[in-house]
């Protein structure tokens, strides 16, 4: 990429496109009548033949982000991947590519806020069946995403895809099972040791997987996704299990481990999610210490700061610790 040779700078890289477009989808079952429902947060950029938009102000090379927006609303309505965030964002990208010769590569990322089925009063029914048939509510702040690239082969054959997910803004708590101790100690240290502590993190998890490679759409109307890629071990296909599995390990993990750090707990997270998950490649979690601090109350002879009889506490915001690490396959 490169402007006027009088300008003293040249256009490296170029990406551009929409951000937070809101999505709501209702997919109604005309047999039993039962509604699911996904709220996502969209974002789409493109890349590609697109450097004299900044270097020529010449808009010809330029898909209106507001025509992205609306072909992702199009296709939350057309695409019958549209519940599953990961294959909604492949298909999506794999149609901006196939729809536009002039862009090398896309790159989707969604977010899904996290609604529930209101159980059924009324119903006889156990298990996920119990559920009411179209009521839902909002199961906390947690968000599961997934980023997703998608790129032309360079001999001009088909595409590959890159893809990510996980979940953030998961809040756990436990108090106790979490230690910190022998810790370095010099002149600036004045964190006492303690062996029982509350452990609360807002857990932030990001996996990869290995390149695939992506049939892009050819139909009149480039909408025809995913029966190619339903082959060959096509891991991030499958996300939607990666990702519930991931959270299962998540929660078990940091509920069973008697913790000597948070950094000790991470690793062991990492480590199961990429055991139970063949297709997984790398693993980060981002985890910030969310810190309780026992209310010294000596002042009216009351212990409420040894370890095991700390009971009343004050949350604090800030500073926090934060820790995170990448765990790569061997």
């Amino acid at each position: 990429m490169a402007g006027s040779t009088a300008e003293p700078g040249v256009l490296a890289t170029a990406r551009y496109g929409k951000d937070k477009v809101r999505v709501f989808r209702v997919v109604r079952d005309p047999e039993s009548k039962v509604h699911n429902v996904v709220e996502y947060n969209v974002t789409v950029l493109l890349e590609g033949a697109i450097e004299t938009s900044y270097t020529q102000a010449n808009n010809a090379v330029v898909v209106a982000t507001d025509s992205m927006k609306n072909i992702t609303n199009y296709l939350a309505k057309v695409s019958p991947y549209v519940l599953d965030p990961a294959r909604f964002a492949l298909h999506l990208g794999s149609h901006l590519l196939a729809r536009y010769a002039h862009v090398s590569a896309t790159f989707v990322t969604v977010e899904q806020l996290r609604w529930a089925r209101i159980n059924d009063s009324s119903s006889s029914a156990s298990g996920p069946e119990a559920g009411h048939r179209h009521a839902f509510w909002r199961d906390g702040a947690e968000k599961r995403f997934v980023e997703v690239e998608v790129a032309r082969k360079g001999d001009g054959g088909g595409a590959v895809a890159r893809v990510a997910g996980g979940l953030r803004d998961l809040l756990v708590l436990k108090s106790t099972g979490s230690a910190f101790e022998n810790f370095v100690r010099d002149e600036y240290t004045t964190l006492p040791e303690v062996n029982d502590r509350i452990f609360s993190t807002s857990v932030d998890l990001r996996y990869t997987y290995g390149q695939v490679n992506v049939e892009l759409p050819s139909d009149e109307k480039l909408l025809v996704f995913g029966v190619g890629n339903l082959n060959g071990g096509v891991h991030p296909w499958e996300d939607a299990k990666v990702g519930v599995r991931s959270r299962e390990i998540t929660l078990d993990v940091f509920a069973q481990d008697e913790s000597a750090s948070v950094q000790a707990t991470l690793y062991k997270m990492a480590q199961r999610v990429l055991a139970e998950n063949a297709g997984v490649e790398t693993v980060r979690y981002v985890l910030p210490n969310k810190h309780y601090i026992p209310v010294d109350m000596k002042y009216i002879g009351v212990d409420n700061t040894t370890p095991q009889r700390a009971e009343v506490f004050t949350p604090v915001d800030a500073p926090s610790g934060l820790i995170s690490a990448t765990i790569s396959r061997r």
